[in-house]
């Protein structure tokens, strides 16, 4: 009974700490970090890339639990408000391209990079660009980078509930091909959807989605267990050699007596 109390009592809390807001207000979207899709915790700055960003780039306030994380959130361009949709999408930026900047790239999407955006405080993620690989004599290899990013944000009266982001509404720029200086115009579309689902189901709703394989959740669980279980058997062993000389030093101290 005490159990379900405090889950009562954490669920009204967090709805009281949700975010509400007015038609039209502005939803800050933070962009965090970039890094390899089957390496999650190799993470980079999102502002490492050559991407559109702000002139003064202003840094979210972090809690010891993102800093863990590796979150490196900060300020956007994108200018979303709360139920405006943006159809067609809208320009973020224009960005030129140096050669550097295009290796760059490159090797990101070769790499399989994904992003990481947060939302009122939902992660959404998505993929850098696009690599395609087909045939043997002549081999294909395309490098292509995703330019538009689509939003879809559900919400329930005043509260976002959940969000998502997609990449393929545009046709990737293709980069094998692409000589430097190289402009590239990046665009972003939103899609409001209203749903009858409450703020407490968010959780569930975010921790469902799995954006990342479950083999590599296993994968880094079954690393944690074999670090847990080491530091079991030295704590063990040195239980063990401490008796075993303190037996020791005590049998010697009594052989000096006599």
């Amino acid at each position: 009974m005490a159990v379900y109390r405090t889950l009562v009592v954490l669920a009204i809390l967090s709805s009281c700490l949700a975010e509400k807001y007015k038609d039209g207000a502005k939803v800050e979207v933070y962009v965090n970090k970039v890094g390899p899709y089957f390496n999650p915790h190799e993470t980079y700055h999102y502002y490492q890339l050559p991407v559109c960003r702000p002139q003064k780039i202003e840094h979210k306030s972090l809690s010891l639990g993102e800093v863990l994380d590796g979150d490196r959130m900060a300020k956007s361009l994108y200018d979303i408000r709360f139920k405006k949709n943006i159809s067609p999408a809208q320009e973020l930026c224009k960005t030129t391209l140096s050669e550097a900047d295009l290796a760059q790239l490159k090797e990101a999407i070769e790499d399989l990079y994904y992003f990481e955006f947060v939302l009122d405080n939902i992660p959404v993620r998505g993929f850098l660009g696009h690599l395609e690989e087909g045939g043997f004599l002549p081999h294909n290899h395309k490098v292509q980078l995703w330019t538009n990013i689509h939003f879809n944000i559900q919400y329930n009266g005043d509260q976002i509930i959940y969000a998502n982001i997609s990449t393929k509404e545009h046709e990737p720029v293709n980069l094998d091909d692409a000589v430097a200086p190289f402009e590239i115009r990046f665009t972003y579309s939103v899609k409001w959807h209203p749903t009858k689902l409450k703020y407490s189901d968010r959780d569930k709703l975010v921790k469902g989605t799995s954006f990342f394989p479950k083999t590599l959740e296993i994968h880094w669980l079954s690393i944690i267990n074999s670090l847990v279980l080491v530091f079991l058997l030295l704590g063990f062993v040195v239980i063990i050699l401490t008796r075993v000389l303190k037996n020791d030093f005590a049998r010697y101290n009594t052989d000096d007596e006599d």
